[in-house]
């Protein structure tokens, strides 16, 4: 083939890689390309789905806030004894156990089963015996933040004595999921749907919108189930979900039994065949706590904590491309003016309550509100932010979406406003050299600061 030849088969191999990439982009382009977001609002769950053993609550992903943000938000609430059935997303999550303990399991595609029971049991009346074996199982305490990527099958157990909640935030918007930026959860059991209530049933009606039927095996026919697996036709229907109307948090009323280490500690699981693949990703760590005070990446005694997360510390993320952060304020302390260089962040209030200003690239202000426990505000990309807390102190959860979020920072030591010259910002706010010197040293603080105010903050009834 002569040089002519390859440069033309190059030129059209490239107009077909660039026409991909554009489709494939073409919808998320087109959504933040529409985005508007010139008021923000601090937001509750708009619908719950009930099921037998919990209940799920959503945020209106539609609302502008989170579609531009392409997050998918959810508080989950799993009773004591009860199984969130098994099922993958197509974007990769990150879960925060805001409250209670259990156990996890995720299966990644390709994974061997590396926990092996080591004694016979018995299954049935003809004293059949086998030997069980699944891939790990992961406990989870109040604090952790659970990592699971796009299409990694999971499921999650309550195997203590209050109710397990856990909030999930969902990265549609992310390079792995390739479809639009419609939230679809696909369960392997049961009939996801039933229960299904209120306001979250009238805007699946309104819009139009297919509610799902049962889980991935109830659009296939019986006869080819009854073939793949080698069973009856009434395990088929089981495998299907007909007539199961639990809902997808399930009660397990007899003794649940999986094979696990018999402590927390994190195990490596090792094989004489191993290949690198077990000992990478199928043995990577997928949960971190951020609770840990004594973990803090910033403290001040006066003020608070500030934890963070990111692929440095549960490399897991780096694949993901998401990040966590938690906050605990002191009463009336405050955090500096801050922006995100790199990500979104979704924060949610796990306790208290703070007075939160958010200002736009045009410097209005979008967002001026006092946010609550239980409440959950999107921060945009490069947005400025500043917290106060409340008389009962501020706590937070933030998701973001990248995994090595950077912050830039607009009062304190490493502020941008201490980086400057004196005199260059002495000429920018019209203010004397002394003006300026106290505005660059006046804080020493990096990002959370005492309150200097005689008299607390009141906050809205």
């Amino acid at each position: 083939m002569n040089t002519t030849s390859l440069l033309s088969l190059s030129f059209l191999l490239l107009l077909v890689f660039l026409g991909t990439v554009s489709a494939r982009n073409r919808g998320q382009s087109e959504d933040q390309a529409q985005c508007q977001l010139q008021r923000l609002n601090a937001q509750e769950p708009t619908f719950t789905i009930q099921a037998e053993a919990g209940e799920s609550e959503f945020w209106d992903w539609k609302d502008d806030q989170f579609r531009c943000a392409g997050v998918v938000a959810a508080r989950h609430t799993i009773n004591p004894r009860g199984l969130f059935l098994p099922s993958y997303t197509n974007a990769p999550l990150l879960m925060y156990i805001l409250k209670g303990n259990g156990m996890s399991g995720v299966l990644m595609p390709g994974c061997p089963e590396t926990f092996q029971s080591s004694q016979e049991s018995q299954v049935d009346e003809k004293s059949t015996r086998f030997h069980d074996q699944h891939q790990k199982i992961r406990r989870f305490r109040q604090g952790d933040v659970i990592a699971i990527g796009a299409g990694w099958t999971h499921w999650c157990y309550n195997d203590g004595n209050e109710d397990v909640v856990a909030i999930v935030v969902e990265d549609t918007g992310n390079n792995l999921n390739q479809l639009d930026q419609n939230p679809r959860k696909f369960f392997l059991a049961g009939n996801p749907q039933q229960g299904f209530q209120g306001q979250g049933a009238e805007q699946h009606h309104q819009t139009g919108e297919k509610q799902n039927a049962g889980n991935v095996f109830h659009g296939i026919e019986e006869e080819f189930l009854v073939q793949i697996f080698g069973i009856d036709r009434e395990t088929a229907r089981k495998l299907r979900g007909e007539d199961d109307k639990r809902g997808h948090i399930v009660r397990v009323e007899q003794s649940f039994q999986v094979i696990s280490p018999p402590s927390r500690r994190e195990e490596q699981e090792r094989r004489s065949n191993d290949n690198g693949l077990e000992e990478t990703i199928c043995s990577t760590k997928l949960i971190e706590n951020i609770n840990d005070p004594s973990r803090a990446d910033i403290f001040n005694p006066q003020a608070g904590r500030f934890n963070t997360l990111t692929s440095y510390d549960l490399p897991i993320l780096k694949s993901l491309k998401l990040s966590a952060e938690r906050g605990v304020l002191y009463r009336n302390a405050l955090v500096s003016p801050h922006y995100k260089l790199n990500a979104h962040s979704i924060l949610y209030c796990t306790r208290g309550d703070a007075k939160i200003q958010i200002t736009d690239q045009s410097g209005s202000c979008v967002f001026d509100e006092v946010v609550r426990e239980g409440q959950m505000v999107v921060v945009p990309q490069n947005f400025v932010i500043v917290k106060e807390a409340g008389e009962q102190g501020f706590e937070w959860v933030a998701f973001r979406t990248n995994d090595v979020a950077m912050q830039g920072t607009l009062a304190g030591r490493t502020s941008a406003l201490r980086g400057l010259p004196a005199d260059v910002v002495a000429a920018s706010y019209r203010v004397s050299r002394e003006q300026a010197m106290r505005l660059k040293t006046n804080r020493g603080q990096t990002l959370i600061f005492e309150s200097r105010s005689g008299s607390p903050r009141v906050a809205a009834a």
